[in-house]
């Protein structure tokens, strides 16, 4: 039987992790296996600029967790070697940078994830690694919203250009004849 000691650690490593997923927009389950150390540490590298908490924890502790948290059903997928990503700030960002090595590494795939508080399933967390990033879907906004208005100025332009055309003569006239008086 494990001391109090033991316990009470674990059970802080349990209440910090569902504090962690119910603060969080996101989060994702990896099947944790077959990634050399190389691409480990590139990944982690991308999650950390992301600003996503990734972490290899035992099952029987996630398990407690999403107990903890109301995701139940998220249970059954923690089978074998896991670990989570969890983003408080992006909830694209762990989804698409776990996509990318999970097609890139046959043994390493995406198990399951939530959602601002809400399970979603592999095919999910799959179809949220396809949407464009923040920045991608900010530009193309600015850039639909620019368009309309950059082509009436340019339209307003050429109306000005158009009566301007015959302005200079009109103006110059006045300006001879006072000089002539």
């Amino acid at each position: 039987m494990p001391s109090k000691q033991i316990l009470e650690s674990k059970q802080a490593i349990v209440s910090e992790l569902a504090e962690k997923m119910r603060g969080a927009q996101s989060g994702v389950i990896v099947k944790y296996q077959g990634i050399t150390v190389g691409d480990d540490t590139e990944m982690r590298r991308k999650l950390r600029e992301a600003g996503v908490e990734y972490v290899v924890m035992k099952n029987s502790l996630t398990s407690r967790a999403c107990d903890e948290v109301g995701f139940g059903e998220m249970k059954e997928h923690l089978t074998g070697m896991n670990a989570i990503a969890i983003s408080h700030d992006d909830p694209v960002a762990p989804a698409k940078i776990l996509k990318e090595y999970a097609d890139k590494i046959e043994t390493f795939e995406l198990r399951v994830g939530f959602l601002e508080g809400k399970v979603i399933d592999q095919a999910t967390v799959r179809e949220l690694a396809d949407i464009p990033s923040r920045e991608m879907l900010l530009a193309r906004f600015l850039g639909s919203i620019q368009s309309p208005v950059s082509g009436f100025a340019r339209a307003i332009q050429a109306i000005i250009d158009k009566q301007g055309e015959g302005a200079p003569a009109e103006t110059a006239e006045p300006a001879a004849e006072a000089a002539a008086e």
